[in-house]
């Protein structure tokens, strides 16, 4: 089976996973207007609650945000229990301050290739209904470990994955990037486990928190 066809098989199991629908989509796009992003942008209480979550980070925590548009929809589908989150990233502090490690496509990374932003602009309320923060137990070494991980595959700029493929390192979505990391860091190839569905072996979101090793420090939604 040539490559092509592999594609569309992988992103046919992803929808049949999720139960994506176009309505649903449609839906989204009109319980969530507009209007609603020019709230949210102007409200002062969301950024004094993102203030007060950004102390609150570590090295090597998880941090997740639902996305305001139909693409993020589709990928809190990819969840089988919990939908609330699209997109997820990992936490470095840099000089006192915390940066987010984040593998991310479309029109908001053009070429795709893994992204590091300051935490205030990853959280913003602008296109985000609201985040949350993962933590794992974890020792100073661990927290070390996950931070050079993280900092290693940065460097080698692995694009966004469109094909959603695990078996591939050179490219890889979000949720894929803090699995391999955390797996590599923690030498333990199930410390995250990935889901399997009509055959696919994917990793969602809700992978990264509905697990033992993980507890949420905290959850927003904005207003």
């Amino acid at each position: 089976m040539n490559r092509k066809k592999l594609l569309i098989l992988r992103i046919l199991g992803l929808i049949f996973i999720g139960g994506i629908s176009i309505l649903g989509i449609f839906a989204y796009s009109y319980i969530h207007p507009s209007s609603q992003i020019i709230n949210r942008a102007h409200n002062i209480q969301n950024y004094q609650a993102i203030d007060s979550a950004i102390l609150l980070l570590r090295d090597g925590d998880i941090v997740l945000r639902t996305g305001a548009d139909a693409t993020s929809y589709i990928f809190t589908q990819f969840n089988q229990k919990d939908k609330t989150y699209s997109h997820c990233g990992i936490v470095v502090i840099e000089q006192g301050y915390p940066f987010i490690y984040h593998s991310i496509g479309g029109e908001d990374n053009p070429d795709q290739i893994l992204k590091r932003d300051s935490a205030s602009f990853w959280f913003s309320p602008v296109h985000n209904l609201g985040m949350a923060i993962v933590r794992f137990a974890l020792d100073s070494m661990n927290r070390a470990s996950i931070v050079e991980e993280a900092k290693k595959i940065y460097t080698q700029k692995p694009k966004f994955d469109m094909q959603f493929d695990l078996l591939t390192d050179d490219r890889m979505y979000c949720a894929e990037y803090v699995y391999k990391v955390l797996n590599k860091a923690m030498k333990d190839s199930n410390y995250i486990s990935a889901s399997k569905k009509f055959g696919v072996l994917y990793v969602a979101t809700e992978n990264l928190f509905l697990n033992p090793h993980a507890h949420f420090v905290c959850r927003l939604r904005y207003k």
